[in-house]
């Protein structure tokens, strides 16, 4: 019984923000951009905090993100995928939440 409260301390944390993009991310099919992911998440991500976000996420190592290449008259994009660790951190969190963590998170 102790290992399991010692293996729930080890798992690294996610806030609700960061939580939900995870859940976009890992279920997406390919990677999505930032306003992409403001569009899924119903209103919890915002125009506003999407970008500050991701860069938190990218710092950690859960996602990657590329720039896609200039076309004429567009802006590019940066698209963004989670990582292996991201995937990993994120299965394990809502393993040990399930699926109330989520609804938790979308509820804040």
């Amino acid at each position: 019984m102790q290992e399991a409260h010692m293996a729930e301390r080890e798992i690294p944390g996610l806030s609700p923000k960061e939580f939900v993009i995870m859940n976009l991310l890992v279920g997406a099919p390919r990677p999505m951009y930032g306003l992409q992911l403001v569009e899924h998440s119903d209103g919890v991500l915002k125009r506003g905090t999407i970008y500050t976000t991701l860069n938190r996420l990218e710092e950690k190592g859960y996602v990657t993100s590329y720039r896609e290449e200039e076309q004429a008259g567009l802006q590019p994009r940066r698209h963004y995928k989670a990582t292996g660790l991201g995937v990993k951190v994120f299965r394990a969190l809502a393993a040990a939440g399930g699926r109330a963590w989520l609804k938790e998170a979308l509820a804040s």
